[in-house]
C-alpha cells in the first residue's frame, strides 16, 4: 500500500507559478513510479507528467512541455510538480499517483492521492 498526500495547490494569476508536492508513505518510495494527472470540471482526467523509479525517465503531455517540471526526491519520498507560466486552462484538480510496474503513460495507476485544486485566474 502507498498513501499519497498532495499539497501546494491554490489560486494564482495567469503567468504565475505553483509548486505541487506529493508525499508518499507506506512503501519504499524508490520502488514506485510516479505520475501527475489533472481533471478540470466537466472533463475527463488527463495525463500531465510522469517519472520512473530512478528519475531517469520522464514524460510530459504536450501542453506541459516547457512549462511544467516533474522531479522526485527519493530520500524524502516526495514527488514535485513545478508549474510555470500558468494559464486559465490549467485550472483543475491535480492528482499524484503511484505504480509499481506498467506504462507511465496509462491512467491505471495503483495508488492515488486525494487531489489538490489549482485555479488560474485570467
Amino acid at each position: 500500500q502507498v498513501q499519497l498526500v498532495e499539497s501546494g495547490g491554490g489560486l494564482v494569476q495567469a503567468g504565475g507559478s505553483l509548486r505541487l508536492s506529493c508525499a508518499a508513505s507506506g512503501r519504499t518510495f524508490s520502488s514506485v513510479a510516479m505520475g501527475w494527472f489533472r481533471q478540470a470540471p466537466g472533463k475527463e482526467r488527463e495525463f500531465v507528467t510522469a517519472i520512473n523509479k530512478s528519475g531517469g525517465l520522464i514524460y510530459y503531455a504536450d501542453y506541459a512541455k516547457g512549462r511544467f517540471t516533474i522531479s522526485r526526491d527519493n530520500a524524502k519520498s516526495t514527488v514535485y510538480l513545478q508549474m510555470n507560466t500558468l494559464k486559465p486552462e490549467d485550472t483543475a484538480v491535480y492528482y499524484c499517483a503511484a505504480r509499481g510496474s506498467g506504462s507511465l503513460l496509462r491512467g491505471d495507476y495503483d495508488y492515488w492521492g486525494q487531489g489538490t485544486q489549482v485555479t488560474v485566474s485570467s
